[in-house]
């Protein structure tokens, strides 16, 4: 179906949604019960609507439109329910996803970006152990090896570690989880430059730390702790890396709109996809402190982290469809 079928088909749904909008949003306006009553069944039309004119890249002019009546409708929809559980159920079921799948090309970059580099640093420190020191200081390089050594009981995951320091560990890891979302996402602002940079550097980071620890005697701790909450952490890192990108596109290449006005565009949608990520980095760090660090077998742990990644990705890929 082209874009001006597609109009004509439903621009008279639009017309009357925006003006049931207009006399919800109103204080003085007269609803009746019927009109009440109608517009949860058109707000789920208008979100299926804005769905395929997003998927089948219409023009940006037509897919803003029908964002806005879906954010106008959004508002209306929830303004009167339980404000915080029902705007965070509806969010993380139906806007986070969606706007993932909408963006998704951003999110093949951010992860090419990400991976390429970070699985040449991990061959090679993993080839030729002495290369790690050509990524990080030797400083460095004896801390994670001290955390990860098995005849060392302390460290984040240590089997000593008590309940406090569960929760200690907690919020660090969402300060440090989130820091890092965050800069990658607000590196965007400088053209996409920032978000470039701390995508490859976090890759060869992080590559270059799981190519040195892969050797004995540091795999035998490194591998279990870390598998179970990568899903929630490595994903999150390169959605925020999407949002950041999406920025940068929207600085670089405003096409008809001044820079400030397709920032202002792009700005619902990056702004949805950085926080859906700070959500998975929140439950990567519970993960990495209440589960990682336990003493489950190290077999429990790799089909737990096996599971992370197939519900992460079935999340992604199918949550807030409408069934048809």
């Amino acid at each position: 179906m082209n874009q001006s079928y597609f109009e004509l088909l439903y621009k008279q749904n639009w017309t009357e949604f925006a003006e049931l909008l207009t006399k919800l949003e109103s204080p003085k306006s007269e609803i009746t019960a019927a009109e009440k009553n109608s517009f949860p069944a058109l707000y789920r039309q208008m979100c299926s609507q804005y769905g395929l004119a997003a998927a089948r890249h219409y023009s940006p002019a037509l897919v803003d439109r029908l964002h806005l009546l879906v954010l106008r409708g959004h508002r209306q929809l929830y303004k009167k329910r339980g404000a915080g559980v029902g705007r965070l159920v509806h969010f993380f079921w139906i806007s986070f996803p969606s706007t993932f799948r909408n963006s998704v090309g951003y999110f093949w970059i951010a992860l090419l970006l990400f991976l390429v580099p970070g699985a040449m640093a991990g061959t090679m420190c993993y080839i030729y152990p002495e290369a790690t020191y050509s990524i990080m200081g030797e400083s460095q390089v004896a801390s994670i090896e001290e955390m990860y050594d098995p005849a060392n009981h302390q460290g984040p995951h240590g089997k000593q570690r008590d309940a406090e320091d569960d929760f200690t560990m907690f919020g660090y890891y969402i300060f440090n989880n989130v820091s890092i979302g965050f800069r990658t996402f607000a590196g965007g602002i400088i053209y996409g430059v920032g978000t470039v940079f701390f995508l490859v550097f976090n890759g060869i980071m992080i590559g270059g730390t799981a190519g040195h620890l892969s050797h004995a005697p540091f795999a035998s701790l490194f591998w279990p702790f870390v598998s179970g909450h990568g899903a929630f952490e490595l994903t999150a890192i390169i959605i925020s890396g999407a949002a950041g990108l999406m920025v940068g596109a929207g600085l670089l290449f405003p096409g008809e709109y001044r820079r400030l006005d397709s920032l202002k565009r792009i700005a619902p949608r990056s702004l949805t996809l950085v926080m859906g990520a700070m959500i998975l980095l929140i439950v990567a760090a519970i993960v990495e402190a209440f589960w990682s660090s336990s003493g489950m077998p190290v077999v429990v742990k790799y089909w737990v982290s096996a599971c992370n990644w197939i519900v992460v990705s079935c999340y992604l890929a199918l949550a807030g469809r409408r069934v048809k």
